[in-house]
């Protein structure tokens, strides 16, 4: 019997760690998700509804911002439902099938299409055809479902990659890796320093499957990758496993019992100078107020030469509408202002750790963090948005955040993980 026949440990799986609801600070705040949305019913016109998941103090205050000028520029009010962020995603089915909010937060790519094709969200060709100059092709692309429509309007973006405190590493005379074996050396050399090589949280079920993200396709490539997403490949395969090896060769370069250390605690050791390293998305910047300019990343090492760093994972955030909005206009109107340079460059300057996705925006205000992180974006061969974002969210929910965690607390266990996760796979992709 292997691990995935019982229930996962309460410290693994994601989608177990149920918060309290966070009510939505700033303009009207309301508590709880599904109170706000009144599908199909009566509402006031001169109020816009906003499923909001932006938890965390700096990105809460960064929306509030934009959704203020909003206020003032309209002269609509915007009720916010602010919602814990794992909560929110743990609740999202349940939420676009009850009375949803008329506008909210989600993502691009395959977790879009998911809901669009089950006919759970707005469709927003309309709002396209007013926008899609200030978009670059692959954001449109990112936006669209198999219908050819459009469903969400893209906000901000940010990549992920190895994040360390310039002032730690020139004091110490550290250098950038550039290949997997000097990542390991730099670590060895971190540890005899007295540091924790790589900063590492995985108590809240996500994390841990970056790191996937980047092995898989250092050695695998961004085909391999995005196909074993899509369920086209085994995850019983050498490669797949060539992939966990290269991570149970890592894991001893990593903080220690992180099933019960949530990211933020993990920022705060690279931000304290304990840690050397920590593999996360740029949101890190929440966690450096203030010391924005001493935060530096690099794209993760390149692993298998014939793929180099073509790939990078740069998670689109952005805004859909409900199916039957109480406020179709009002709701139209905010996805419409959302789009524009001028509400995402509020929210950039309140929350340095995204870029704007419009391509008008002016980035000539970006500090030096964000101004890298649009470098590395554009110089992409290939875009990945995320494991969670880029599959089944039945599958990422369930056998990923479960598997990854089994193998982080016991990685000598791969045949019953591996077989663990490749028979949830053939159910979901298959049945």
């Amino acid at each position: 019997m292997t691990r995935f026949s019982a229930p996962p440990h309460p410290l693994l799986g994601r989608r177990a760690l149920l918060r309290a609801m966070v009510a939505g600070a700033g303009i009207a705040a309301v508590p709880g998700l599904a109170a706000c949305g009144s599908e199909g019913g009566a509402a006031a016109t001169d109020t816009v509804s906003f499923g909001n998941n932006a938890s965390d103090q700096v990105p809460k205050d960064a929306i509030t911002a934009a959704l203020k000028a909003f206020e003032g520029e309209s002269g609509l009010k915007v009720a916010i439902n602010t919602k814990q962020h794992e909560q929110y995603q743990e609740q999202i089915n349940n939420y676009l099938q009850g009375k949803p909010d008329d506008v909210l937060a989600w993502f691009a790519g395959y977790r879009m299409r998911f809901f669009a094709e089950k006919g759970l969200t707005g469709d927003l060709s309309e709002v396209w055809s007013k926008v899609s100059g200030g978009y670059e092709p692959a954001l449109k692309e990112a936006s669209t479902a198999t219908d050819g429509k459009q469903y969400l309007i893209p906000f901000t973006q940010y990549p992920w990659g190895v994040f360390y405190r310039k002032s730690v590493w020139q004091q110490r005379g550290y250098e950038v890796p550039k290949t997997l074996d000097e990542l390991v050396s730099l670590s060895t050399r971190m540890k005899s320093d007295g540091l924790v090589p790589i900063a590492f949280a995985q108590k809240q079920g996500w994390p841990g499957m970056g790191t996937f993200d980047q092995l898989n396709f250092r050695i695998n490539g961004y085909r391999f990758h995005v196909d074993l997403m899509a369920g086209k490949e085994h995850w019983q395969s050498p490669k797949v496993r060539e992939v966990f090896d290269t991570w149970k060769r890592l894991l001893p370069l990593h903080q220690e019992n992180a099933l019960g250390r949530e990211w933020q605690e993990a920022a705060q050791a690279l931000q304290q100078g304990k840690a050397g390293m920590y593999l996360l998305g740029s949101f890190i910047a929440q966690q450096f107020k203030g010391e924005e300019e001493d935060l530096d990343f690099f794209p993760y090492p390149e692993i298998n030469p014939e793929h180099g760093q073509d790939t990078v994972e740069a998670p689109i955030d952005g805004y859909m509408m409900a199916r039957k909005p109480a406020n179709p206009e009002g709701a139209k109107k905010l996805l419409e202002y959302l789009s524009a340079p001028a509400a995402q460059l509020l929210y950039t300057k309140a929350d340095s750790g995204v870029i704007a996705t419009s391509n008008k925006a002016d980035t000539s205000g970006y500090n030096s963090l964000q101004k890298k992180a649009a470098q590395v974006i554009k110089e992409a061969a290939h875009i990945t948005q995320f494991l969670d974002r880029d599959t089944d969210p039945r599958f990422a929910s369930d056998a990923a955040t479960n598997g990854l965690n089994a193998f982080i607390q016991n990685p000598d266990d791969l045949d019953s993980i591996l077989k663990g996760m490749a028979d949830q796979a053939k159910t979901i992709f298959t049945g």
